[in-house]
């Protein structure tokens, strides 16, 4: 597969209902042997007897699964169906095309084997209990489409848990490829990107992993908006990870809603299912940068958000500048295990974006901030970015 030319335009483009479900039909996934099993002889080595003597000497020596086997190559992808794409909470079985959709990509953009692990439980008890029971399966564990704020809980858990990368893609991936593109739309103007005052709209698992990436980058002016308003520490009706959030966001003290964070704000990162009317972005900032990422629909139209932002990205594949985690997951994780790494660090996922943003190289430009999702030199680059940080942080 080639990179996709900087003249290539997007366009939108239009599936039938029979197209669709031709392409799931069955499923998109499939279980394939690596090892001969047409005679006799070759039968007798991958099973039995042969198999015994792998089965005793790993016996002896667990670290020898990761050998022969391929659970040290293996991600999972966990969902329990409560936040599916735009759909919401469609349980484990209707999540279930998401999850092989997701396995694939792994495989095709990573190298990576994957299966999807859909469970029918929300208890955030059973769900870390059942993946610790599993974990002799599998070399990583990719968490899908768990809502907020049980992702939360979740996802710590389950690092604490287990010896293994974990990652909550909703939050991580997403926050890995809104740093790499704004990092990117900043060089583009020449500006500082510690400078800049940034509006997160939506203080679920995305705006929470992106505010704190941005922190993490030198960004000190964050401010994060829920449906209520503006995260403030005055509020009394935060939630436990809101308050944390409050305390190291809004560093002006600001009240209010949507008109009051975003007057001279230099960035609006849209991650919630609302919308922004065209007014307040006319608000902002000279030379403003919009994210409006909410899929199908952004949180507003990037053709409008164009008349007042200098740089105005979206999750769509149909206008430039798509911010898609594709971007990040293959290479993060295939890096991690590459690595040996026991998990995802800070580090990794900022050398991740970084990584990202190296690919565009000379290409940079108002209308390509990021790679496109289908450039095959960006996972590579993206894992051996994060391979490199996972050593040089001590976690391998």
């Amino acid at each position: 597969m080639s990179p996709v030319s900087e003249s290539t335009t997007p366009s939108k483009v239009e599936l039938t209902d029979e197209e669709i479900f031709a392409g799931h039909l069955g499923g998109k996934l499939s279980v394939e042997t690596t090892a001969p099993l047409d005679t006799q002889r070759a039968l007798s080595i991958a099973y039995t007897p042969g198999v015994a003597q792998v089965s005793r000497a790993i016996h002896a020596d667990e670290s020898l699964a990761d050998r022969y086997t391929w659970t040290s190559r293996l991600v999972v992808v966990v969902s329990d169906g409560t936040a599916v794409l735009g759909l919401g909470d469609i349980g484990p079985r209707a999540s279930l095309p998401v999850m092989e959709g997701k396995a694939a990509l792994f495989k095709n953009f990573a190298g990576l084997n994957s299966i999807p692990l859909v469970l029918d439980t929300k208890d955030p008890d059973e769900i870390v209990e059942t993946l610790i029971r599993l974990r002799p399966s599998f070399g990583a564990v990719n968490l899908e489409d768990i809502s907020a704020p049980r992702c939360f809980e979740i996802e710590r858990r389950v690092i604490e848990a287990l010896d293994c990368p974990v990652m909550h893609d909703d939050q991580h991936g997403t926050a890995i490829v809104v740093l790499a593109a704004l990092k990117g739309a900043v060089k583009v103007q020449n500006r500082d990107i510690t400078g800049l005052r940034v509006v997160i709209s939506g203080a679920g698992a995305a705006g929470v992993a992106c505010a704190n990436i941005l922190l993490a980058a030198g960004i000190s002016d964050v401010i994060v908006l829920d449906s209520k308003g503006i995260v403030s520490s005055s509020r009394t009706d935060l939630n436990e990870v809101k308050v944390d959030l409050a305390a190291r966001t809004n560093p002006a003290g600001l009240t209010g809603g949507t008109a009051e964070a975003l007057a001279g704000a230099d960035v609006f990162l849209g991650v919630s299912a609302g919308t922004v009317p065209e007014e307040l972005i006319a608000t902002m900032a000279e030379d403003s940068i919009v994210f409006a990422l909410s899929n199908p629909d952004p949180e507003i139209h990037p053709e409008v958000a164009r008349k007042h932002a200098a740089i105005v990205a979206t999750g769509r594949s149909d206008f430039p500048n798509q911010i898609n985690n594709v971007l990040a997951f293959p290479g993060v994780f295939k890096g991690a295990l590459d690595a040996g790494a026991r998990r995802i660090t800070e580090g990794m996922k900022l050398a991740a974006a970084d990584a990202i943003l190296s690919v565009v190289g000379d290409d940079l430009s108002v209308d390509k901030i990021v790679p496109s999702p289908l450039d095959p030199r960006v996972a590579p680059a993206v894992a051996e970015a994060v391979a490199a940080a996972a050593r040089a942080e001590g976690v391998v």
